[in-house]
């Protein structure tokens, strides 16, 4: 089997049995891309996560498009992000069909009130491995605990946060050599 064809089943793979989004695909990509297949190493996954965080678009279509171009250039990209985006197409065109039928069943609501949380533990799962991987410790989480809180509570655009985090990363830099 060629790159291509294991680049298509691996990403339809991931789109096709992770609930919960982008985010919550991070800990699976991160197990296929460095830990099975050995296409990337853990720094250079590491820094497609945070290029793709910062591409407008879709998180996971990004994350896909990104290895895939760095495993097969612009037909690997465009190869990871069909493959990642198929499963959540063909899905939401079932679900689109049929979904009178079922909508008012208790059975599925009970299921999705099942899912919720466990999304949000999918989600938070890569963010604690990212901040290992980081180097978070207690002298600097402040960092990451202001900017969400800036983001979520008052509104503020992430690319503002990532602005001040970097130019005060190169200023304590500069200053601390």
């Amino acid at each position: 089997m060629g790159l291509c064809t294991d680049l298509f089943l691996t990403f339809a793979k991931i789109g096709g049995f992770t609930l919960g989004g982008g985010y919550a695909m991070v800990p699976v990509m991160e197990k296929e891309i460095v830990e099975k297949k050995h296409w990337l190493k853990k720094e250079e996954f590491m820094d497609i996560l945070v290029v793709a965080q910062s591409t407008p678009g879709l998180f996971a279509i990004d994350m896909a498009s990104h290895i895939g171009y760095k495993l097969k250039g612009v037909l690997g990209g465009i190869i990871g992000a069909l493959a990642v985006a198929l499963p959540s197409i063909v899905s939401i065109l079932l679900i689109a069909i049929f979904f009178q039928s079922f909508k008012d069943n208790v059975y599925v609501e009970k299921f999705f009130m099942g899912v919720r949380p466990c999304v949000v533990a999918l989600i938070l799962a890569p963010c604690f491995k990212m901040a290992k991987t980081a180097k978070i410790t207690l002298r600097n989480c402040w960092i990451p605990i202001v900017c969400a809180l800036l983001i979520s509570a008052f509104g503020v655009s992430p690319i503002w946060c990532i602005l001040a985090a970097g130019i005060g990363g190169f200023l304590y830099g500069k200053l601390s050599s």
